[in-house]
C-alpha cells in the first residue's frame, strides 16, 4: 500500500510549500498526497501532482487530517505555519499536533524537518 503524506500550510507559507513540492516532485509522486483545500489546490496547480483535497483549514480541514492520522491512514504530516501570526483555527492545529503525538506519526513544522520526513517515507 502506498504511504500517505498530508500537506498543510498557512496562507503566509503557501509559496514555501509549493517550492518544496516542486523541488521534491519526483519523491512526492511516489506517495499518496492529502492536503487541506487551498494548499492542495495550489500545489496541484503548480506541480500537476494528484492530491486529495479535504476542506480548507479554516473550515476544519486540519481536523479532517487529524482524523485520518488517528485512523492510521497517514504516515506523515508537513505543517508549515507562521508562529508569529497565530490564526483563528489555532485550536485545530493544536489538535493535529496532539493526534500526531498520540499516534506516533511524524510531523514536520518547518522545511528542514520536511526534507527529512519526505526522504524517510520513500
Amino acid at each position: 500500500m502506498q504511504k500517505s503524506l498530508a500537506l498543510v500550510a498557512h496562507d503566509q507559507k503557501k509559496k514555501e510549500i509549493i517550492a518544496f513540492c516542486l523541488k521534491h516532485q519526483v519523491r512526492l509522486s511516489r506517495l499518496s498526497l492529502i492536503a487541506t483545500g487551498g494548499t492542495g489546490a495550489r500545489i496541484a496547480e503548480a506541480t500537476g501532482l494528484p492530491i486529495e483535497c479535504v476542506l480548507p483549514g479554516r473550515s476544519a480541514g486540519d481536523i479532517q487530517i487529524a482524523s485520518r492520522v488517528a485512523g492510521g491512514e497517514i504516515a506523515g504530516v508537513i505543517l508549515l505555519f507562521d508562529p508569529e501570526r497565530p490564526g483563528a483555527h489555532e485550536p485545530d492545529i493544536g489538535t493535529l499536533l496532539r493526534v500526531c503525538g498520540l499516534h506516533n506519526v511524524p510531523i514536520a513544522l518547518n522545511l528542514a524537518t520536511a526534507e527529512l520526513l519526505v526522504k524517510s517515507l520513500i
